[in-house]
């Protein structure tokens, strides 16, 4: 969620690339031609409609059921809570691609929308880290996942993990302002953007280093863990197991096989973001590219957090059910109890993979 660093529609270096085009009269300032623009909007108003209603759904059948409330999908309900958060942020970020400045909503709101969106980013790679974790100890370590992952126990972590994304993130009430260009009306060139004291004291620089690492080390974990677990399921397949091992290696595969395409599908929004800021940002002849960087940037970011339940459907058939049931039975709700149980004693079963 890194607005503040040439981002995602934000006009933070390269400003003066539209300023001759408009000479006296350039307020106000936008990067793109408007074709261009309106596409963006009309993918960005769907992506929302999407991960909203999808979002949401996940959250209500995850309360609803009470053989979906298993530790696996309190962590897949956090992300649909921090990606319904995301998309309270979508009206400003459409705003500034359309027109960077003047920014006239205020400083407050200046920093909470970005002060949520990289909260929330932060938020999900930790829930992501955290499950992967957790799939990796209840499949490789069976017995000692049983004692040691309860669901009061995870309820803790996500609230740990939760607190530690407002702190990381809250240096954005510091790192972004609203400033204007020296000499001119506020009303007409003020911009919501990294401040100047942020860029002379080295925290913007600090703030990009910390949302790297943020992305490049739970990626790195993650490809370790889903390795380790890989192996472990190779090897499982290899013995001769009797019909409820075999079930239960069964579930564990598909269980991993959804888990990786989700982890997949977070890389694949993130990756050309990360890439294209080092390859872009400090360079003079790329900083036309890097703005339409930044616009590929702008959906790929919402197409990662609307994406998800739409995965849910397609992998799992039990969470396909659930939202049948939610809109046509309302008498499901109490179906299945012993199903928590399973998912808890045993690595996981089918009806914790949906959510």
């Amino acid at each position: 969620g890194n607005h503040w660093k040439n981002s995602r529609g934000s006009c933070d270096q390269n400003c003066s690339l539209d300023d001759s085009k408009f000479e006296d009269d350039y307020y106000p300032v936008n990067l793109f031609p408007i074709p261009i623009l309106t596409g963006i909007t009309v993918i960005c108003a769907l992506l929302s409609l999407i991960g909203i209603t999808g979002n949401i759904m996940t959250i209500l059948i995850v309360s609803k059921f009470r053989d979906m409330r298993t530790t696996i999908n309190f962590y897949l309900s956090s992300m649909a809570l921090s990606d319904l958060m995301i998309f309270m942020c979508m009206p400003f970020d459409l705003y500034r691609i359309w027109q960077y400045r003047p920014w006239n909503f205020g400083v407050m709101l200046c920093k909470m929308f970005q002060f949520i969106s990289e909260s929330c980013t932060y938020s999900t790679i930790l829930n992501i880290t955290a499950l992967s974790v957790e799939r990796y100890l209840a499949i490789c370590f069976p017995l000692k996942a049983k004692v040691v992952i309860t669901k009061g126990r995870v309820k803790g972590i996500i609230l740990f993990l939760w607190t530690v994304a407002f702190l990381c993130a809250g240096p954005i009430f510091v790192l972004v302002g609203v400033e204007h260009m020296n000499g001119t009306d506020p009303l007409e060139t003020n911009e919501c953007k990294a401040t100047e004291f942020a860029v002379r004291s080295g925290l913007l620089n600090i703030m990009v280093l910390v949302s790297s690492i943020y992305f490049f080390l739970p990626v790195f974990c993650l490809s370790i863990l889903y390795s380790l677990i890989g192996r472990k399921l190779w090897r499982r397949k290899k013995e001769t197991i009797g019909p409820n091992l075999n079930n239960r290696h069964k579930n564990n595969k598909q269980t991993i096989k959804m888990l990786a395409v989700v982890v997949f599908a977070f890389i694949l929004c993130w990756l050309p973001f990360h890439v294209g800021r080092y390859l872009f940002s400090n360079s003079e002849a790329g900083s036309q590219i890097s703005q339409y960087c930044n616009l590929v940037s702008l959906v790929l970011f919402y197409l990662s957090a609307a994406i998800n339940p739409i995965l849910y459907n397609i992998m799992s058939k039990k969470f396909r059910v659930a939202a049948f049931k939610m809109f046509r039975v309302k008498k499901a709700s109490g179906r299945k109890p012993s199903t928590v149980k399973e998912e808890s004693s045993q690595a996981w079963t089918e009806s914790s993979i949906s959510t």
